[in-house]
């Protein structure tokens, strides 16, 4: 190594910024999140400090840089663009064996200012020594997508029970043994989604009764997204892959289901026109079994759960049997599927509001409020409404909508497979007889769906474009 990592306490401590500028800013605002007393010597502040001399969060000294101003300082920064300044201050502050860093002069410096992960009081860094900050940057990054916001309050909690755990446990390894699992359990899923009364009851059970067969499992309700893994949010992947049992729907896209753990079982309960793996009871009641047999269960969902997904039904269950379990939210196949296809779901010129209905047949009828959808300045998102396509059409036209309104059908929206039919009202089942898409599909209905051809940016990495035409637009994969 060529640093020797550390953390420094500065908590009230005087720290010395030489510098006025945007550079100088920066170091300043970690400074004050390490609640550090600071003084910036520059002749001329930025907008940002000075504000924050305003604030009285700083000081400041108006004029050039003098050795003197490094008689009570504990750390030395020096963020200026004057070189010969900048080695004025690395060499007076060497000669006081002060803690010095010079921004972008690693030869000048005794310490350098990582990349930071804050998670307070859990902090991460890293560095590449100097060598290179970009990289140490865009590794941060990474790390960020897998530490989640709640190791903080994890932490936190560790310590409430810090001194418990050590009464419990006598031998240093037992104690080692007991929060490695603790930590990696469903106490430490409920500090993450704010539950701390009933992470903390959780600790306190585990600590009276250490026996793994009798610990409570946890279902997490995840929203899988239309269809591209990259729109997963960070919750949702973490979560996935630390799951025990995967069970998902019809729904969820092959990439999706491969980002769950490789080792988890995976359980299908997908519904098909007229043909369901397992009927929604029998659903409820698997997760309730899974969860009381101690493991942790993904319930992984197409789209948003709680968008026509009947994640409130299984929640609703969950909670009359006492288990634990928490929704992460997903973005839903209308947005989407919307956004890849280059269709705004709402626009200042075409549309002020948008709706969301099922299209899903029942006894051969479809139960919506026609003269609603029928309103003019409005955006209609059809779910799974391919197989009532002729029914819908027929009622809006009757309800008063134009046969000239524009209409799209988005096929497997967000995947590799997309294709987007655009057409109108009166035309577009001869597009569908013809090119005859496979769900999922989405229909979007409204004068948004003119702008598609103009504003599509997405286009399928496997699927070429078709060539095909209707009369309203392209047909486009």
């Amino acid at each position: 190594m060529d640093f020797f990592p550390i953390f420094l306490d500065i908590k009230n401590r005087t720290s010395l910024v030489v510098g006025g500028g945007s550079v100088a800013a920066r170091k300043v605002t970690l400074l004050l999140k390490a609640q550090g007393k600071i003084r910036v010597v520059s002749p001329e502040l930025c907008t940002e400090l000075q504000d924050a001399v305003e604030k009285g969060l700083i000081e400041h000294l108006a004029r050039e840089f003098q050795r003197e101003d490094l008689d009570d300082a504990h750390l030395v920064i020096a963020a200026t663009d004057n070189l010969l300044v900048n080695q004025q201050v690395s060499e007076e502050a060497k000669r006081r064996h002060l803690p010095v860093n010079v921004v972008d002069q690693p030869d000048l410096c005794t310490f350098i200012t990582p990349s930071i992960i804050d998670r307070s009081p859990v902090v991460a860094a890293v560095s590449t020594g100097g060598a290179s900050p970009i990289l140490a940057r865009l590794i941060r990054s990474r790390l960020e997508t897998l530490i989640p916001a709640g190791y903080g309050r994890l932490a936190e909690l560790a310590n409430r029970f810090r001194d418990k755990v050590k009464a419990r446990f006598q031998n240093a390894t037992d104690r080692r043994l007991f929060w490695e699992k603790v930590l990696q359990s469903g106490v430490a899923e409920r500090v993450f989604s704010g539950h701390i009364e009933e992470a903390d009851a959780a600790m306190e059970r585990a600590l009276t009764d250490d026996q793994p067969g009798k610990v409570m499992g946890e279902v997490y309700l995840v929203g899988g997204g239309p269809g591209d893994p990259d729109l997963l949010t960070f919750r949702a992947l973490r979560l996935m892959q630390q799951a025990d049992v995967v069970v998902y729907d019809r729904l969820v896209a092959a990439p999706v289901l491969e980002m769950t753990r490789r080792d988890a079982e995976r359980v299908y309960v997908g519904k098909e026109r007229d043909h369901h793996a397992m009927r929604q009871e029998e659903i409820n009641q698997l997760l309730v079994d899974l969860a009381k047999q101690g493991k942790r269960v993904v319930r992984l969902k197409g789209g948003d759960p709680f968008i026509f997904g009947r994640g409130g039904e299984e929640i609703d269950t969950l909670s009359a049997e006492g288990v634990p379990f928490q929704v992460v939210p997903a973005i839903t196949a209308a947005s989407g599927c919307a956004a890849y296809s280059g269709i705004p779901l709402t626009h200042r010129d075409f549309a002020q509001s948008v709706t969301f209905v099922t299209g899903h047949l029942k006894d051969g009828s479809i139960n919506l409020n026609w003269s609603q959808l029928a309103q003019p300045n409005q955006t209609v998102v059809f779910y799974m409404g391919l197989v009532g396509l002729p029914v819908i059409v027929k009622k809006l036209i009757e309800h008063g909508v134009s046969p000239d309104m524009p209409i799209a059908l988005i096929q497997q929206g967000t995947t590799e497979k997309q294709r987007v039919f655009t057409a109108t009202l009166d035309t577009i089942q001869a597009i569908v007889d013809r090119e005859q898409p496979q769900p999922p599909t989405l229909i979007i209905v409204g004068e948004v769906v003119q702008l598609q051809e103009k504003l599509s940016w997405y286009k399928s990495p496997k699927v070429p474009r078709t060539g095909a035409t209707s009369p309203a637009g392209p047909v486009s994969g």
